[in-house]
């Protein structure tokens, strides 16, 4: 986080819209402002995102000049390290959930310390259970030689979350040819929204599904190939 500097996308991709003095800081101060930004907490989404208005990108509205209205969304923060790299820079670690700008964290950072603030770097270290301990590069892939497996993470395993339901072998050849009625012979969903795997009798994935219809019944979401 690099402080005493704002720019409009809240990043260092972005135009400088605010130049503030930096305080002198010491690590209790730090601690302090990391504390009292972990836990649960409303966070207003960047002009310069994704999210729409009225079917159009905020960031389309933001090249355009324009500000409008973002209503906050609960986030949590699980876990947050701020140290001070130098007089104008912190270095941190966040654990987040889903639905978090980091860009407007570090913002955020910069006012409650009592100056201003933008993300100067990002690296993401893990996405739920993935780690990038375990990533490869694609270099590695390519230098696998020929007829051995690539180290990739299995899909059972990268699917681990979500329920599994086996078929058996008729119902599920059923399925490959788009006749979705082997679905209704699986348990039901318990809630609207649930998505879960459909097994073949080997234990491998070959489905994903999920429930819909104002009466939750499975539906096909995706066919996996034969590995």
């Amino acid at each position: 986080i690099r402080l005493g500097r704002a720019t409009d996308t809240l990043d260092r991709t972005g135009t400088e819209t605010e130049t503030a003095p930096v305080p002198t800081l010491d690590a209790a101060a730090v601690d302090a402002v990391a504390r009292r930004f972990t836990g649960r907490q409303r966070q207003v989404p960047p002009m310069y995102s994704a999210l729409k208005r009225d079917g159009v990108p905020l960031y389309k509205l933001a090249r355009r000049g324009l500000d409008v209205a973002r209503e906050a969304r609960e986030i949590e923060i699980r876990r947050l390290t701020l140290t001070l790299a130098a007089p104008d820079r912190l270095e941190f670690v966040v654990a987040c959930s889903k639905g978090t700008y980091v860009r407007v964290l570090a913002a955020d950072v910069g006012r409650a310390l009592g100056t201003v603030a933008h993300l100067e770097r990002l690296r993401r270290t893990a996405v739920g259970s993935f780690r990038i301990e375990d990533a490869q590069t694609p270099d590695a892939l390519v230098a696998t030689p020929p007829g051995m497996p690539w180290p990739l993470v299995p899909v059972r395993r990268a699917l681990a979350q979500y329920a599994a339901f086996p078929a058996a072998a008729e119902g599920l050849a059923r399925l490959r040819r788009g006749q979705q009625d082997a679905l209704r012979r699986l348990p039901p969903p318990e809630r609207a929204g649930e998505t879960a795997l459909v097994l073949d009798p080997g234990g491998e994935v070959v489905a994903v599904i999920e429930s819909a219809g104002p009466a939750p019944a499975w539906r096909l979401v995706r066919l996996l190939g034969a590995s």
